[in-house]
């Protein structure tokens, strides 16, 4: 009964751990703009980027993840 609570809890581990990974390697790639300081002075554009980009990068995690 255990073994599927443990499997969710290592999948979702799994999974938060490389969507941080990929938004570190966006952000890495990406020299151009500074995201982190464009969405704290309020561009809500780059904040659409980002969380664009965190929902895809979470869908593909969780269709390889999960399978």
């Amino acid at each position: 009964m255990l073994e599927p609570i443990g499997f969710a809890l290592l999948f979702g581990i799994v999974g938060i751990l490389m969507a941080a990974l990929g938004y570190k390697l966006f952000d890495w790639i990406e020299t151009k703009i500074d995201f982190a300081a464009e969405i704290k002075n309020g561009n809500i554009a780059a904040a659409i980027v980002v969380g664009s980009f965190l929902l895809g990068i979470c869908f593909i995690i969780g269709r390889t993840v999960g399978s």
